[in-house]
C-alpha cells in the first residue's frame, strides 16, 4: 500500500485524466475538506456556484463541449437539489459526475443504531444512493479505502462508456485514507454488435439507399454523443444525399455544408424541409431519438424511415437488436454506395429579412429575423425550453457544435446556468449567446452571479412576454390568436430583468425597439469581462411564425 497516496487524490487524478478542467461546487461540511485539500491543489479549477441546480446545469453544459463535467455537493440537502439537473443529463446522454460529500461511517452507524441524527440525514445511508440509482448508470458509495480505486474506476468508466451521469458518494472520513495509485488509463468499454444482425442491417439499408429515387438522411443527436461527427460527414459525402438534423442535433455538423437541407422538426420545420421529408421515399435516421418535440404534429412514416439508434435498427416491421450506430456507419462506408444521379430540387437558402425601422416594436419573429447578423462561425448559440425553440430552430448556426439545447428533457431555466459551463469549456474563444424565456430565467437567474464572479461573458437574451408562453402554447395555442386571456397559472409576476445587472455587478439593457436592440448588441459585444443581460420586451401574444401552425 502506498501510504502517501490517498482516496481524495485518487478521485481528483482520475477526473483530471478524463479531461476535467473545472469542478462546479457548493460549500458543504461533508465535502469541503476534499475540495479544499485536493481539488484546490490540483489543475482542476473550483467554480463556486450559488445553488446545486445551477451547478448541475453548468456541469451539463460543460460536458456537452468538453466530454465530461462534474459537480460536488453535500449530502441530501445539497444532492437532492441537483436531482433535476442529473435527470436531464441522464435523459440526454450527457456524461456528468456528481460527487456527494457524505457523513462518516461513525455518524452513519450512530444514526442507524441509536437514532442520534447528524444534519442532512433523512433515513440512513441508502437515501441519496437509492434516489440516484434511477438517474445514473452507476451509483456507488466509497466507504472502504482498499476498494476505492476499483469503485471509482467502475463509476467513471460507466460515465464515459454510456455517456450518462454517475453518482459517487465520498465519505468524509475516507478522503485522507491511503489507497493504491491509479493503474493504467481509463477507457470507454468497447462497442458491441451482433455480427449477423449488423451484416443483415447494412445490406438492407444499402439496398434501399441504392434503389430509392429520393433518399434523405436524418442526422440525430447520437452522432454527437458518440463522437461520430467525422465518420457521419464522410458517409454523407460518399452517399451524396441531402441531410437534415433535428432540434436536439442542430449544428452537430456544419450547417454551411452543401448537403445540409435544414432542421426537420415536424410542423415547426421550414416549408422546404417539410416538402423534402414528405417527398422522400426512404429516410435513414442516424442516431435520431423520437420525442414529441422533434416530431411536433408530424406523423412519422415508419414504412419509409429506418431508425438506427439505441443499438437497434428499426425499419417498418424489421427489427434488429445489438447493432451499434458506429458499426453500422462503418459498414455503410465500406459498401461504397454513392448517388451521383440524384435530381433533388435546390433547398432555399436562408433569406435575409428586411431591416425593420429603428422605432418599430420588436416581435418574437422579428427578433429572430434580426439576430442572424450577429451569429457566425465564432458563436455558440443556446436556447431554453420556451418559444425560443421555434425561433432558434431556423436560425443558421455556421459552426459545427455551435448550438446547445436540452430539448428532449426540456427543463425550463436550463440555458442560463448551462452558459456558465459552456463558457468555461469553450477553448476556441467563441462568444456564447443564449436565448431564455422570462419564466425559465426566473428559476435560475443567479447564474449571473457565478458568471460575473469568474469574468465570463455570455450574452443572455431574456424574452420578456410576461407569461409562460410555451406552456400556454402546449395546452391551448388558440389563445394567441384570440382575445381570450392566458391561463392564470401561465401569467408571471413581472421582473425588471435588466436591473439584475446592478444586483450581480454585470451589464444589462432593456429593449423594446430594433434601434434599442441594435444599441444593446453593440454594448454587449464590447463587454468582454462580464455577462450581458438583454431584456427583450415583446407583446404577450407574439409568437414565432413557425409556431403558428398550432395556434390556428
Amino acid at each position: 500500500m502506498n501510504t502517501d497516496y490517498t482516496v481524495g487524490r485518487y478521485l481528483v487524478d482520475r477526473l483530471r485524466e478524463l479531461g476535467l478542467g473545472h469542478l462546479f461546487s457548493i460549500a458543504g461540511d461533508y465535502s469541503i475538506e476534499w475540495v479544499n485539500r485536493y481539488v484546490q491543489q490540483s489543475q482542476i479549477e473550483v467554480i463556486e456556484e450559488v445553488n446545486e441546480l445551477n451547478a448541475g446545469f453548468a456541469a451539463d453544459g460543460y460536458a456537452r463541449i468538453r466530454g465530461i463535467g462534474a459537480l460536488c455537493v453535500t449530502y441530501s440537502a445539497g444532492a437532492l437539489s441537483a436531482v433535476n439537473a442529473i435527470a436531464g443529463a441522464f435523459v440526454e446522454k450527457v456524461p456528468v459526475v456528481l460527487i456527494n460529500g457524505t457523513p462518516s461511517i461513525k455518524r452513519t452507524l450512530a444514526f442507524e443504531q441509536t437514532g442520534f441524527s447528524s444534519h442532512h440525514f433523512i433515513s440512513g445511508r441508502e437515501t441519496d444512493l437509492q434516489t440516484f440509482e434511477h438517474l445514473t448508470v452507476a451509483a456507488v458509495r466509497v466507504d472502504n479505502p482498499d476498494l476505492a480505486p476499483m469503485i471509482i474506476d467502475y463509476a467513471l468508466t460507466q460515465c464515459i462508456s454510456e455517456k450518462r451521469p454517475v453518482y459517487i458518494e465520498l465519505l468524509e472520513d475516507m478522503v485522507d485514507l491511503s489507497c493504491q495509485p491509479p493503474q493504467g488509463t481509463l477507457r470507454p468499454a468497447r462497442i458491441m454488435s451482433d455480427p449477423a444482425n449488423l451484416e443483415q442491417s447494412v445490406e438492407q439499408i444499402n439496398r434501399k439507399l441504392e434503389s430509392a429515387s429520393k433518399p434523405l438522411i436524418w442526422v440525430g443527436v447520437e452522432v454527437d454523443r458518440l463522437g461520430l461527427h467525422e465518420k457521419t460527414s464522410t458517409l454523407l459525402h460518399q452517399l451524396n444525399i441531402p441531410y437534415v438534423s433535428e432540434l436536439l442535433s442542430k449544428a452537430v455538423l456544419d450547417e454551411d455544408d452543401t448537403l445540409f437541407a435544414g432542421v426537420f422538426d415536424g410542423q415547426a420545420s421550414s416549408a422546404a424541409v417539410k416538402d423534402l421529408a414528405e417527398d422522400a421515399d426512404f429516410i435513414l435516421a442516424l442516431g435520431v431519438w423520437l420525442t414529441d418535440l422533434n416530431t411536433l404534429g408530424w406523423e412519422t412514416d415508419y414504412t419509409k424511415t429506418a431508425f438506427v439508434s439505441l443499438d437497434t435498427v428499426k425499419y417498418g416491421t424489421y427489427f434488429s437488436p445489438q447493432v451499434s450506430l458506429e458499426h453500422l456507419i462503418d459498414g455503410l462506408l465500406a459498401g461504397k454506395v454513392s448517388r451521383d444521379n440524384l435530381k433533388w430540387p435546390q433547398v432555399q437558402a436562408h433569406g435575409v429579412a428586411p431591416v425593420a425601422a429603428s422605432d418599430t416594436a420588436i416581435t418574437y419573429q422579428g427578433f429572430y429575423d434580426f439576430i442572424p447578423q450577429y451569429v457566425d462561425e465564432y458563436t455558440i448559440v443556446g436556447s431554453d425550453a420556451s418559444l425560443n425553440y421555434f425561433g432558434s430552430l431556423l436560425l443558421k448556426v455556421p459552426s459545427a457544435g455551435g448550438f446547445i439545447a436540452q430539448s428532449s428533457y426540456s427543463a425550463i431555466g436550463y440555458i442560463g446556468p448551462a452558459a456558465t459551463g459552456i463558457c468555461l469549456a469553450n477553448n476556441d474563444d467563441k462568444r456564447v449567446m443564449v436565448f431564455s424565456g422570462d419564466g425559465g430565467f426566473q428559476m435560475s437567474a443567479q447564474c449571473l452571479s457565478t458568471q460575473t464572479r469568474f469574468g465570463l461573458n455570455p450574452i443572455i437574451f431574456v424574452i420578456n412576454n410576461g407569461v409562460y408562453g410555451v406552456e400556454q402554447w402546449l395546452a391551448d395555442a388558440s389563445v394567441f390568436a384570440s382575445n381570450r386571456s392566458f391561463y392564470k397559472s401561465c401569467i408571471l409576476h413581472p421582473w425588471n430583468y435588466s436591473k439584475l445587472a446592478e444586483v450581480f455587478g454585470c451589464q444589462g439593457w432593456k429593449v423594446g425597439t430594433y434601434g434599442e436592440l441594435r444599441t444593446a448588441m453593440t454594448g454587449a459585444l464590447a463587454n468582454s469581462s462580464s455577462p450581458s443581460i438583454i431584456e427583450v420586451v415583446i407583446a404577450n401574444k407574439s409568437i414565432p411564425t413557425n409556431a403558428e401552425w398550432k395556434r390556428d
